[in-house]
C-alpha cells in the first residue's frame, strides 16, 4: 500500500502549527502548535486525535529548527513519526507565490529561490514559510516538500482585474499588482458551497467571504476566481481586526507631510492600530456586538463601517459575475457572527439576498444554508478548513489522488 499520510505545516513567523492527515480517509491523526518561538516562554500544544490525548511543553525554543524537531518527536512519541513510511509529504503553507506559481509545487532549488525572491512583497511571511520548509527538507531529504500558495487561486483574475492603473513599466520592474490572499479558504469553500448546492464548481458563480481577523471576498465564477478583495499585500479590501482596509493613497502622502509620520509608523499604524482595533479599541467581533447592545456609540460605528464595506464588495461582485447563485461566510467571524450576515444583507432583497432569521440564529459545526429555501441566491455559512486544502493539494500533486 502506497504512503497516505500529510504532514500540513504553517510556519509563522513566531509559531509553527501543524497537522497530520490520512487522505485514505481524510482523517486527522494529530494536530499541534509551537507558540511564541525564540521567547523564553514558548509552548507546544500535541493532540493526538486517535486516543484524545493532549500534552503541553513550556520552555524557551530557540528558532524554527528547534520548533521543527520537537514537533518531529512529539509525533514520534505516538508512532506517527516523520520517519513513518507511511508519511506520503510535507505541504506547506506559503503566504505569497507571485505571479509564477499557479499551484502546489514540489519544492527544489528554483523553487526556494523564487520564494526569497518574493520576500519584498511578503516580508512578514514569506521568510517565515521559507525557515520552515528548510528545516524539513533537513529533517526528511528524500521526502516531497509542497509548496501551496496562498495567491495561487487568484491567479485565475483577468488582467483587468489584477492590473492597477499606474505606469505599466514601473509596475512591471517593481512586480507591483493585485495578487489576493486567503487563497486556500477560497479555494476549499467555494467547492464546498458547490456541494452543497448540490452542483458542479463549474456551473456555480459564488461570493465568498472570508471574515475573520484578516478579512478577504472574492468573485469565483465556474470555480475560478476572477476578482478579490486583497492586493499586492493583505492590507487592501474589507474592513479588518487591525488593518485598515481600503484608504486613498494620499492619506499616506498626509501623514507624511502634516502628521511628520515615517513610513514605518504608517504602515504600523495602519496594519496593527486600524481596522475595528483603530474604531473602537476592540477586534473581537463578539465583544464589539456585547458593546453594541449596551448601547457603546463606538462600537456600533464601528460596526456600521465594518458592514458597510462588506456590503460594497458584496455588490461590486455581484456586478462583476452578472449571476450570483451563492454567497458564502466562513471563518471566525463568518462562521460565528450571526448579525454581521443578517447585516451585510440587509435591504438587499432586490438583488435575492435574503437572510432566514431563525436559521442565521442557529449555531452549526458543519457546511448550512441560512437563507429560505425559495431564496433566488443562496446564502451559506461554510467552515473553512485550509489544511485539508493544503493536504488535499499535496497528495493530489505527489501521486496520491485527485484535488
Amino acid at each position: 500500500m502506497s504512503p497516505s499520510r500529510v504532514l500540513v505545516l504553517n510556519s509563522g513567523s513566531s509559531s509553527v502549527k501543524y497537522q497530520l492527515l490520512d487522505m485514505r480517509d481524510s482523517s486527522r491523526l494529530a494536530v499541534g502548535i509551537v507558540e511564541r518561538i525564540g521567547e523564553q516562554t514558548s509552548r507546544l500544544r500535541h493532540t493526538t486525535l486517535t486516543t484524545g490525548a493532549t500534552r503541553e511543553q513550556s520552555g524557551p525554543v530557540a528558532d524554527h529548527d528547534a520548533a521543527l524537531k520537537a514537533v518531529a518527536e512529539e509525533l514520534a512519541r505516538d508512532g506517527l513519526g516523520l520517519d513513518s513510511p507511511e508519511l506520503a509529504a510535507i505541504g506547506h503553507r506559503v503566504v505569497h507565490g507571485g505571479k509564477h506559481f499557479t499551484r502546489p509545487t514540489v519544492v527544489d532549488a528554483t523553487v526556494l529561490a523564487e520564494i526569497e525572491r518574493l520576500i519584498p512583497v511578503a516580508p512578514l511571511h514569506n521568510p517565515a514559510n521559507l525557515t520552515g520548509i528548510r528545516t524539513a527538507m533537513a529533517l526528511r531529504p528524500d521526502l516531497p516538500q509542497v509548496a501551496v500558495f496562498d495567491t495561487a487561486f487568484h491567479t485565475t483574475m483577468p488582467e483587468s482585474a489584477a492590473r492597477y492603473a499606474i505606469d505599466v513599466r514601473t509596475a512591471d520592474r517593481h512586480r507591483v499588482r493585485r495578487y489576493g490572499f486567503h487563497g486556500t479558504s477560497h479555494a476549499y469553500v467555494s467547492r464546498a458551497t458547490a456541494k452543497l448546492l448540490g452542483r458542479a464548481p463549474e456551473e456555480v458563480n459564488l461570493i465568498v467571504l472570508h471574515l475573520g481577523n484578516g478579512a478577504s471576498a472574492s468573485a469565483v465564477r465556474g470555480g475560478r476566481c476572477v476578482d478579490t478583495s486583497m492586493g499586492l499585500t493583505p492590507l487592501e479590501g474589507l474592513v479588518m481586526g487591525t488593518r485598515s482596509g481600503d484608504v486613498d493613497p494620499a492619506v499616506v502622502f498626509h501623514l507624511v507631510r502634516v502628521g511628520g509620520m515615517s513610513v514605518d509608523e504608517i504602515d504600523s499604524l495602519l496594519n496593527t492600530r486600524s481596522g475595528l482595533t483603530g474604531l473602537c479599541g476592540d477586534n473581537d467581533m463578539r465583544e464589539i456586538c456585547r458593546r453594541i447592545e449596551e448601547g457603546d456609540q463606538q462600537a456600533r460605528l464601528a460596526f456600521d463601517i465594518y458592514i458597510h464595506r462588506l456590503k460594497k464588495y458584496i455588490g461590486a461582485y455581484y456586478a462583476v459575475l452578472g449571476r450570483v447563485d451563492a454567497i458564502a461566510f466562513t471563518a471566525g467571524v463568518g462562521e460565528n457572527a450571526a448579525p454581521v450576515r443578517a447585516a451585510a444583507v440587509a435591504g438587499l432583497e432586490e438583488l435575492g439576498l435574503v437572510v432566514d432569521g431563525d436559521l442565521n440564529a442557529v449555531r452549526g459545526s458543519g457546511a448550512r444554508l441560512i437563507s429560505p429555501p425559495d431564496a433566488r441566491v443562496a446564502i451559506a455559512v461554510v467552515p473553512t478548513d485550509e489544511e485539508m486544502e493544503i493536504a488535499t493539494q499535496t497528495y493530489a500533486l505527489v501521486g496520491g489522488g485527485d484535488a
